[in-house]
């Protein structure tokens, strides 16, 4: 059936336009590209316009970034990215950084959404993924380690706003402090109490070595007469 078909069709075609049926679709092909050439010139640029270059609706506008000052890690977990409505942060040597921008590489389901909410200083030194790399300990770090972890700060410091601080754990610090500052009081004291009562013993010294010379001279004195008295 279909090839009855098509040797009908070849012979209206020999017959009408006494071109082989091949010639024929090969001007037909022809003659639409020319049309749509042509066309090209004469429609609206807006209809041929590409979609890549249509108007996309706009993202609502980030926040700007608020300031927290100085706080704890734990505080600084609540902002990992896990509620849209809190600024996504990450710190980088105990400075923390608004990282809301970046939300594509920082936020969930990202390609570094491990380090959000955390001072991930020794993970990007070393670009370790290791949950104990996820700490701002540096120590035992190598020069080249050390490096990197340096371009990286240079990066957020140009690129994100800077909103707090890492709290430092102090405890251990009061503790150590406490007992110097008590023996310095101590000493103060030590000296104070010292030099009160120096002065009072070294006038009690004083007083009695001037008594004594005293005594002495008058006895002198009481010798002299006696002896001028037993002269005469």
């Amino acid at each position: 059936m279909v090839v009855q078909i098509w040797e009908t069709l070849k012979e209206t075609i020999t017959a009408y336009t006494g071109l082989s049926p091949a010639a024929f679709f090969t001007v037909l092909a022809l003659a639409f590209a020319v049309y749509q050439v042509v066309s090209g010139f004469f429609v609206s640029p807006e209809v041929h316009r590409p979609r890549s270059l249509e108007v996309q609706p706009q993202s609502e506008p980030l926040p700007p970034p608020v300031q927290l000052g100085e706080i704890t890690e734990e505080e600084l977990k609540l902002y990992d990215g896990s509620d849209s409505k809190k600024p996504l942060l990450m710190a980088i040597k105990g400075q923390i950084y608004d990282v809301s921008q970046s939300r594509m590489f920082y936020g969930p389901g990202g390609p570094y959404a491990l380090f959000a909410g955390k001072d991930a200083s020794r993970a990007l030194a070393k670009m370790s993924f290791e949950d104990q790399d996820l700490t701002g300990d540096i120590s035992g770090l190598g020069a080249f380690e050390l490096e990197a972890l340096q371009d990286w700060e240079y990066k957020f410091m140009s690129k994100y706003v800077k909103v707090g601080t890492i709290q430092k754990k102090g405890g251990e610090d009061k503790d150590s402090s406490e007992p110097s500052e008590t023996k310095a009081t101590s000493a103060e004291g030590l000296s104070t109490n010292t030099g009160e009562e120096a002065p009072a013993v070294t006038h009690d010294e004083t007083s009695r070595s001037i008594d004594e010379k005293i005594a002495e001279t008058t006895d002198k004195k009481d010798v002299a007469n006696d002896d001028a008295t037993a002269k005469e």
